[in-house]
């Protein structure tokens, strides 16, 4: 098969790109800058110039393709400006999805995630979950707003299949999930906050998710692929007994919530690091973002593995690189 996808040089879609690579598909990947795509050339990639944001970039590289990811996404925990989640997670979805339909391409898988829930307050959300509120961030915000985006173009009679991740983890990560292990492992993360939870999945098994929601996900479906859910502490603890590291000291949400109410008026006179500003704190604040993913389990054979095991090898890969 001939895939197109977006979202190759991220931690997701690269791994997507590989294993679609590994069972012999064809994959025309779409990069904006060709030159620092030489790893997808090295497994055999087609690379093609483009841009989500730039929606006849997709014209001839989509065209005639027997499917596609749009797996291309915008992330930045704590930020504030509204412009990159709009232009990338809203516009870019919209684009991606209205080439599809203009090219009659025979069917998509749209990456969406359970951050469109936000905090769900402990509860385990299904596929039915409806959010009502403020959301926490910009990423939640402008990844619910495309998510609407593509159950208009379901309803529309698009053959797309959405998956929802939760948290994803794994050798080569560049988010903030890493940049709070790296920052345990070097003894620089004082406090975790108590309750804090998410559904963990390494990123190998939720690219297999994807490609198993191609495979065999019917159009016009959601489909949860996160993994296990577990507190924050418990997975610095597993961590601590992977590497031999102290505990943080454990704090209360109530704790980062005022902390967080500090940091909102600091930031209005000083740069403050996102993960540190009013709205990154709020977003680890004793939230919940966890879901329940027996569906995509029964009609996809999702089977993530079990975070004792993913999350103990990701810890020993970086500590090789620290050491």
């Amino acid at each position: 098969m001939k895939y197109f996808l977006t979202g190759a040089t991220g931690f997701v879609g690269g791994e997507a790109a590989r294993q679609l690579r590994a069972a012999g598909h064809e994959v025309v990947a779409l990069v904006r800058t060709p030159s620092k795509a030489q790893e997808l050339a090295q497994m055999g990639c087609q690379l093609a110039p483009g841009d989500v944001t730039e929606k006849e970039t997709m014209r001839a590289p989509m065209t005639g393709v027997d499917g596609v990811f749009h797996i291309a996404g915008w992330y930045k925990l704590g930020a504030k400006d509204p412009g990159p989640g709009v232009k990338v997670n809203i516009e870019g979805t919209r684009n991606v999805l209205e080439m599809m339909r203009d090219l009659k391409i025979p069917k998509g898988v749209y990456t969406s995630t359970l951050a469109i829930n936000s905090d769900t307050h402990g509860k385990l959300a299904d596929e039915t979950y409806h959010f009502e509120g403020k959301h926490l961030s910009e990423y939640d915000r402008t990844k619910a707003e495309a998510h609407k985006i593509a159950e208009a173009f379901m309803a529309q009679g698009l053959p797309l299949v959405v998956v929802m991740p939760g948290l994803i983890y794994g050798p080569g990560d560049t988010s903030s999930v890493r940049q709070m292990l790296v920052s345990f492992l070097k003894g620089q993360l004082p406090t975790i906050p108590n309750k804090t939870a998410y559904s963990w999945a390494h990123v190998q098994d939720v690219a297999r998710a994807h490609i198993l929601a191609m495979e065999k996900g019917r159009a016009g479906e959601s489909y949860i692929v996160c993994g296990s859910t577990h507190t924050l502490v418990a997975a610095i603890k597993m961590a601590s007994e992977a590497s031999g590291k102290r505990m943080p000291m454990i704090v209360p949400p109530g704790i980062i919530k005022m902390l967080s109410g500090v940091m909102g008026v600091v930031e209005k006179v000083a740069p403050v690091p996102d993960s540190y500003t009013s709205e990154g704190l709020r977003e680890v604040a004793g939230t919940t973002y966890i879901g329940d993913n027996s569906k995509a389990k029964r009609e996809l054979g999702y089977n993530p593995r079990p975070l004792e095991q993913g999350w103990r090898e990701t810890v020993l890969h970086e500590m090789s690189l620290l050491n």
